[in-house]
């Protein structure tokens, strides 16, 4: 369970970072990045360089979504060393503009039903299919 929540809090903090990218919060959401990764000159390599991929994309938001998973990926290596960061990122979420950003995508082919919902709840009562006899 302690896993999985990890897993979802880099998932989180890896979409607060690549949303603040090429935006008004980047600075100060990039600094925190590099506190959180403790002055790493990778972390802040990579961090000037996937800012600068979305500000020159044609699209910003496709740009973003591409960079989300390597950075929950990079953020959920950085809590299996250090799960003491948790609270650390958890902050750097609540404190990024925008951090609670969320993208879905759901798509339903042939006569398949889809139904998404965040942030909130969805109740589906489907009726069952009336028999050929009745």
């Amino acid at each position: 369970m302690i896993e999985e929540s990890l897993t979802a809090l880099a998932a989180a903090g890896g979409g607060a970072v690549v949303a603040a990218m090429a935006t008004d919060a980047w600075q100060v959401t990039r600094d925190g990045v590099v506190r959180l990764f403790r002055g790493r000159a990778e972390v802040e390599g990579r961090l000037d360089e996937d800012a600068a991929l979305v500000a020159g994309a044609e699209d910003t938001d496709e740009a973003r979504q591409a960079l989300v998973p390597a950075w929950a990926l990079r953020l959920r290596a950085l809590l299996t060393e250090h799960p003491e960061y948790a609270d650390e990122l958890r902050a750097l979420i609540r404190d990024t503009p925008g951090g609670q950003h969320s993208v879905q995508h759901n798509t339903a082919h042939d006569n398949g039903l889809v139904f998404g919902v965040q942030h909130g709840n969805i109740v589906f009562h489907q009726s069952p299919e009336p028999r050929p006899d009745a």
